[in-house]
Formats: C-alpha cells, sequence, structure tokens
C-alpha cells in the first residue's frame, strides 16, 4: 500500500500539500496558483489529473486562493465545513464561487474518499472556522495540524494518534518578541487563536512522544520570526532531553516557505 507525501509550499505566503497512492491523490489547502501546483506536480512525477479531492482547513486566503479553479473549472470536490464553505464564499481572494464542488463534512464524523479514511477536527485558529485533518489509510495516520493557536485536548488527541505528523511550528518567541511587527501583530500572532511557536511545539512532541510516531514535518514557518533551522534545532534538543534521538527514533523534517519538498514514500 504505497503512499506520497509531498509538501508543495508552507508558510504564510501559500499552504497546499499532497497525499496520494500510486492511483489517486488529494490536495490540503490549495493557497497557491494553479500552474505552481501543476508545475510542482509535473516536476516530482505525479500525475495532477489523479487529484480527486482537495481538503480545506479554513479560510485564510494562503489557504484558499486555488479552490474555486481547483473545484468550478477542474471539477474537483471540495471538502470542508459548512462554516468554513462559508467563509470561502465571502472571501475576495476566490475569484469562482464554489457551487457544483461543495462537499460539507463534520467536525469528528469519519468520512472516505477511496480508501482514505478521513476525519476532521476543531483547531483554535482566528478564522471563520479551522480544522485539522486525521488521515488513515491501511497502516499509515497522517495527523494535518498547520494552524494552531494552542494545542487542546482535541488537538492532541488527533496527533498523538498519528505516525506521520504535520505540526505547526511557526514562530521563535525571541524573534517575535524583538521583531518587526506592530504590537497587535505580535499579540496576534502568540494569542491562543494565533500560531504555535518553536517552544510550544517541542514541548509537546517531547512530552507525548510515542515510538510509534515515525515522522514529524515542521509546517507553517513563518518568514520574519522563524528559520527552518532554528525550528527544526529546537525540536531536537527538546526530544533529546527526554530521551528522543532525532534520525534514530523518529525523523524530523521543518518545511521550507516556498521550495517543496522532497517526495516522501512510504510502503
Amino acid at each position: 500500500m504505497k503512499l506520497s507525501f509531498l509538501s508543495l509550499a508552507s508558510g504564510s505566503s501559500g499552504n497546499c500539500y499532497y497525499l496520494g497512492t500510486p492511483e489517486y491523490g488529494m490536495l490540503i489547502d490549495a493557497g497557491i496558483g494553479i500552474r505552481t501546483i501543476k508545475k510542482v506536480l509535473k516536476d516530482k512525477a505525479i500525475d495532477f489529473s489523479k487529484i480527486i479531492a482537495v481538503l480545506i482547513t479554513h479560510d485564510h486566503a494562503d489557504h484558499i486562493k486555488t479552490v474555486g479553479c481547483l473545484g468550478e473549472k477542474l471539477c474537483i470536490p471540495v471538502y470542508t465545513t459548512a462554516a468554513v464553505h462559508k467563509g470561502i464564499d465571502k472571501s475576495r481572494y476566490v475569484e469562482e464561487k464554489l457551487v457544483n464542488s461543495r462537499k460539507i463534512i463534520e467536525k469528528e464524523i469519519p468520512f472516505s474518499i477511496r480508501d482514505f479514511r478521513i476525519t476532521a477536527f476543531e483547531v483554535p485558529h482566528d478564522s471563520t472556522d479551522n480544522v485539522g485533518y486525521y488521515i488513515e489509510y491501511g497502516n499509515h495516520k497522517f495527523t494535518f495540524a498547520t494552524d494552531v493557536g494552542h494545542i487542546t485536548e482535541t488537538v492532541s488527541k488527533y496527533m498523538s494518534l498519528a505516525n506521520h505528523l504535520i505540526i505547526e511550528a511557526n514562530y521563535d518567541e525571541e524573534m517575535l518578541e524583538f521583531g518587526t511587527y506592530p504590537a497587535f501583530l505580535k499579540e496576534r500572532v502568540a494569542s491562543p487563536t494565533g500560531h504555535l511557536s518553536n517552544r510550544e511545539a517541542a514541548e509537546f512532541l517531547a512530552t507525548h512522544y510515542d515510538p510509534k510516531l515515525k515522522d514529524i514535518w515542521l509546517c507553517h514557518l513563518s518568514r520574519d520570526n522563524n528559520h527552518p533551522e532554528l525550528a527544526y534545532k529546537t525540536i531536537d534538543i527538546r526530544l533529546f532531553q527526554e530521551g528522543v534521538r532525532v534520525g534514530k527514533d523518529v525523523a524530523l523534517f521543518a518545511l521550507k516557505r516556498t521550495t517543496p519538498s522532497e517526495v516522501f514514500e512510504f510502503e
């Protein structure tokens, strides 16, 4: 049961991930241009015509820029909650409103797309509505938690189920505090409905590590308040303090904002 995972882009300038089998696949968020999506997939030898679904986490522009094109022009079903769909309807960043492609899901009620079993779950963030996704395929269990103000019991539950975890590590607390953002934006980022810091992600991972967790991808890193090397080092050090060795006990990757990742393949 071969499975492939790819980050096309991850950050405030756009978010889009691919998860698929040799026969079909889906996108999680669509916050980059359609030409970029097609080019990256082609460069990675992934057939765009095999995309059968798009899952949307929330209605901020960096997650929905191309959803109208994918849904209405290319007739790919778009799955998200009714509240997120309403947010998409009102967004000035989406030119083609979703009509025929609209698929409404409910939080914590599993649904299936081919052999994928998917559960959306509540995530605190300052959007109209916001969800993460827990996706099961055979023995593989992926959890996407990409814009997380703070880790609730629900978020913790679904992240703890994963053996492949995509978790936000948006900012370094000192870089944010002493950086150039205005005060109101610093407060928004660090608020319980903002984003997750490197330290918060590291603390969760260190205190909830389970040997079934095989891969961790740090996502949605800030351009102004973080660096991939810093996010990676923060998590690496904290895991080591708990006796968890990166590279031996678990694989760790810091996703770059606009540079696609390698294609990760799992049997």
